[in-house]
């Protein structure tokens, strides 16, 4: 099919950076089938963005301020097809090839990006949310632990670093961030995210709840094979038979 027979491949350019942005934008001028719907500085800008515009593909910078990539995309409730940016061949790039479309090590040339481009047309689709989080987990070094949080709130973005949560409660699909006398809704399953949590300091003390043991103030029995964790600011937690093995191994 002709370019000019094409559906446009609509395209939203993400980097904290103007000079490369300004690249982007003039190789980006030579595709007749591509429409630049937005450019974000960064990874604020980009969530909100791909929420109004709904492209079709994002180039996306990796190291960026506030929000890197991964955690734009995990706060994307479809991220569409996306071609990350890299100055750093790292072992992230292992990820950007199973999850991503393309990526494009920094510098690169108008015949790399319209080869990107090209794939970026035959993957035509978006990824869900599970396979986003996947690539954020995949692209993490090995043993490296979330120093934050990030909570979706309609418009609004949360980000809760991790020493000022209190715990985490189990709500079906969903966990609820305690922290600082509120509650944050976010959708990841309680086992997904402890196993991205520090395990000295966060520790599953029940099925349905992970506790930073830096808030625990006492432990008392409830009945023969169960206590209760009394926190700091007077929160109780069910702590079953595991999850008292598992603090006492840890405190």
């Amino acid at each position: 099919m002709p370019p000019e027979a094409q559906p446009r491949l609509r395209v939203i350019i993400v980097d904290d950076e103007e000079p490369a942005r300004g690249l982007l934008r003039e190789f980006l001028s030579g595709n007749p089938d591509v429409e630049l719907v937005a450019e974000c500085a960064n990874g604020f800008e980009a969530v909100r963005a791909v929420q109004e515009m709904r492209p079709d593909l994002l180039l996306l910078d990796v190291q960026m301020p506030k929000l890197d990539g991964f955690e734009v995309l995990e706060l994307l409730e479809r991220p569409p097809a996306v071609v990350f940016i890299t100055a750093y061949d790292q072992h992230a790039l292992r990820a950007f090839e199973v999850h991503a479309v393309d990526y494009l090590l920094k510098p690169f040339s108008q015949e790399r990006l319209g080869e990107a481009l090209a794939r970026a047309r035959d993957r035509a689709g978006s990824l869900d949310s599970q396979a986003a989080r996947a690539l954020s987990d995949a692209a993490r070094p090995p043993g490296a632990a979330l120093a934050r949080i990030l909570v979706r709130d309609g418009a609004k973005v949360h980000v809760v670093p991790l020493e000022k949560v209190d715990c985490i409660e189990a709500q079906d699909d969903y966990v609820s961030i305690r922290h600082e006398g509120r509650a944050l809704l976010k959708q990841q399953t309680l086992a997904s995210l402890e196993g991205q949590l520090d395990a000295t300091r966060f520790v599953r003390v029940h099925r349905s709840w992970i506790l930073n043991v830096e808030r625990l103030a006492r432990l008392e029995p409830a009945t023969k094979d169960s206590w209760v964790a009394i926190l700091r600011d007077g929160t109780k937690l069910p702590v079953s038979r595991t999850g008292h093995d598992r603090l006492k191994a840890l405190l």
